[in-house]
């Protein structure tokens, strides 16, 4: 058998193509020809503040909206042909705010199973009830708390719970818009450290949003900076972490807080 091909070998598993996003009414477009290729294996942040265009990117990205000009591709297929169940499986999203993002009147299993039910997929209930509980033990909580509600979590689980959901599938990709953003600071870093161990261990392909370049060096080996709808800069995180080519890059690093390594408390 051969050996598997590099990641730098790989086609691109999900991609995008001088995508422009021009919304009604709005003088400025909020994409403007950008180009973005996401690896299998190789875990991608973008980066930018508010309005630079990256959860436009993410949405686009996702097939919840349609680029004004250029073309999303997933697997090699353009995304208006390949937005299909399979595609749906394979690429999964976490969004910013737990809070909002699950229902409060659904139990937690009946949450991390919902996936499995809209895509027929996961085999008979008691298949389902297996796999809800093996993607809430991966996340670092009990298969019992699926019987609990949202509501009685702290926000830090209620964002595990929300992983989970996007686990149940056992997608390629994870993509993922301000994860950490909406925590307590000691619990930001349990949440990366959760992200990090699921993306080794799974063999996940993660593709991060974030206005801090901190949390993307910890988990992204690859960088793309975002202003005002364009990629002023890209490449080795490490890289662009030491040196910043752009003006905006090297100001995003200046304004990097310092996580305190000492909060492990989950709140």
């Amino acid at each position: 058998m051969s050996e598997p091909m590099p990641a730098e070998g790989r086609e691109p598993i999900l991609s995008g193509h001088q995508l422009t996003r021009q919304f009604a009414g709005r003088s400025h477009r909020a994409l403007d020809g950008v180009d973005v290729a996401v690896r299998p294996g190789v875990s991608l942040g973008i980066v930018g503040e508010s309005g630079a265009g990256k959860s436009t990117l993410l949405r686009l990205l996702l097939g919840v909206d349609r680029p004004t000009s250029g073309e999303v591709r997933f697997a090699g297929q353009p995304l208006d042909r390949a937005r299909s169940r399979e595609f749906r499986r394979q690429v999964q999203v976490v969004f910013q705010d737990p809070r909002s993002s699950l229902n409060p009147r659904m139990s937690v299993a009946s949450i991390v199973a919902e996936p499995l039910r809209s895509l027929r997929i996961g085999g008979d209930r008691a298949a389902r009830s297996a796999r809800v509980a093996e993607v809430l033990t991966a996340v670092g909580l009990r298969p019992e708390d699926g019987r609990r509600y949202p509501h009685e979590f702290s926000g830090g689980q209620r964002q595990r719970i929300a992983i989970a959901r996007a686990l149940a599938p056992a997608p390629r990709v994870l993509l993922a818009d301000e994860p950490v953003s909406a925590l307590d600071v000691s619990v930001r870093l349990q949440i990366i450290d959760l992200l990090r161990d699921l993306v080794d261990r799974l063999g996940l392909t993660l593709v991060l949003v974030s206005h801090d370049l901190a949390i993307v060096s910890q988990l992204c080996p690859e960088v793309l900076v975002m202003r005002h709808g364009r990629v002023v800069e890209r490449g080795a995180t490490a890289d662009v972490l030491t040196r910043p080519v752009d003006g905006y890059t090297r100001a995003l690093l200046a304004a990097i807080p310092q996580l305190p390594t000492d909060l492990v408390e989950e709140q």
